[in-house]
C-alpha cells in the first residue's frame, strides 16, 4: 500500500530525473550560442576558415540541443501538473508568469535558430552572423525566466491571498524580480557558460590527446575553454553572494543545503551523506547513526513552528 511519503518519494524522484537531463541541455543551449557566435566572429574578423567550420558544427549541435531540450522541457511542462497538482492549482496564477514570459523567448530562439541552420549559404556574411545575436539572448533571457520562477518560490511575492486562500492581484513585475531572482539568475547564467565551455572543450581536449593537433582542434579548445576560464572566478563571487543570501533570508533552505537536521553551534560538515524518508541523516561517516527530525528554524537559530499557508487575508 502506498504511503504519503513514498509517493512524495517517488514525485521528487521522477522529476528530479527529468531535471538532471534537462539542466545538462539548458546549460549547453544557453552556452553554445555564444561560443558558436565566438567562432563565427572570429572567422569573418580574421577570415579564419577553420573559425567558420567550428561555427557551423557547433550551429548544429545548438538545433540537436535545442530539440533536446524543448522535449524534455514539456516532459517537465506536465511533470508540474501531474506530480504537483495542489501547488499549481492554488499558486498557478503567480507561478505560471515566468514560465509565460520564458515561452516567448522559447519561440524567438526556434525562430533564429532555424534562420541562422539555413542562412549559412543563403545569407551575406554579416547578416548572417547578426541573426545568430538574438538566439544569445533568447536562451539568456529563457533560462533566467524558468529561474525567476524558482526564485518565486523561495522568496514568493507579488500576489495576495484572499479569504478562501485563493492567489488574486497578481503583478507579473513583483513575482518575476523577487528578492531572490538577481542571485539566483546570475548563478545560473553563469554556471551555463562555465559547464558548456569545459564540456566542449573537452571534445576537443580529447582529440588533441589522441593525436590530433591540428589548428581546428587547438581552436576548438581554446575558444570554449578560454569562456569557462573567464567565468570561473565570476562564480565564485557569484556562488558566495547567493550562499550568503539563502544564509540571511532561507534559513531553513540552507539548513537543507548542509543537512543539518538541527541547528547548533560548531555543527561538522556532513559529506556524502543523505536524508532518510523519516526525516534523519545517514552518513557514511558512520551510518549507523541517526539524528533527530528536521525542522523549521528561524532567524534567531530556534526551532520555530511553519507559517499558516492560508491566512485569512495575506499580501505578499
Amino acid at each position: 500500500m502506498l504511503t504519503l511519503a513514498s509517493n512524495l518519494t517517488a514525485a521528487r524522484s521522477q522529476m528530479a530525473f527529468t531535471l538532471g537531463f534537462h539542466i545538462i541541455l539548458a546549460s549547453l543551449g544557453v552556452a553554445l550560442p555564444a561560443l558558436m557566435l565566438i567562432a563565427n566572429y572570429r572567422g569573418l574578423r580574421h577570415d579564419d576558415e577553420d573559425a567558420l567550420k567550428l561555427a557551423r558544427r557547433w550551429s548544429k549541435a545548438v538545433a540537436v540541443t535545442f530539440a533536446v531540450g524543448a522535449v524534455t522541457g514539456t516532459v517537465l511542462t506536465f511533470e508540474f501538473g501531474l506530480l504537483w497538482p495542489k501547488f499549481m492549482g492554488r499558486f498557478g496564477a503567480a507561478f505560471g508568469v515566468p514560465f509565460a514570459i520564458e515561452g516567448l523567448f522559447f519561440f524567438t530562439e526556434a525562430i533564429f535558430v532555424a534562420i541562422y541552420i539555413y542562412g549559412w549559404r543563403r545569407l551575406k556574411p554579416w547578416p548572417h552572423f547578426w541573426t545568430g545575436v538574438p538566439i544569445v539572448i533568447a536562451g539568456i533571457g529563457g533560462a533566467a525566466s524558468v529561474i525567476a520562477a524558482n526564485a518565486w518560490m523561495n522568496e514568493p511575492q507579488g500576489f495576495t491571498l484572499n479569504h478562501a486562500g485563493k492567489v488574486v492581484d497578481v503583478d507579473p513585475w513583483k513575482v518575476i524580480f523577487n528578492k531572490a531572482f538577481p542571485y539566483e539568475a546570475a548563478h545560473m547564467i553563469v554556471a551555463a557558460y562555465l559547464v558548456g565551455g569545459f564540456l566542449i572543450a573537452s571534445v576537443y581536449a580529447m582529440g588533441m590527446l589522441r593525436g590530433r593537433r591540428d589548428r581546428y582542434h587547438r581552436l576548438g579548445f581554446i575558444i570554449p575553454f578560454t569562456v569557462a576560464a573567464v567565468t570561473t572566478p565570476v562564480q565564485m563571487a557569484v556562488g558566495d553572494s547567493l550562499a550568503r543570501f539563502v544564509y540571511n533570508n532561507e534559513p531553513a533552505k540552507f539548513a537543507a543545503i548542509e543537512l543539518v537536521p538541527k541547528t547548533a553551534k560548531d555543527v561538522p560538515e556532513t559529506l556524502l551523506g543523505h536524508l532518510n524518508e523519516d526525516g534523519t541523516v545517514n552518513s557514511p561517516r558512520n551510518p549507523a547513526k541517526r539524528g533527530s527530525r528536521v525542522v523549521l528554524f528561524g532567524t534567531g537559530g530556534g526551532a520555530t513552528v511553519p507559517p499558516s499557508v492560508a491566512p485569512a487575508s495575506t499580501s505578499r
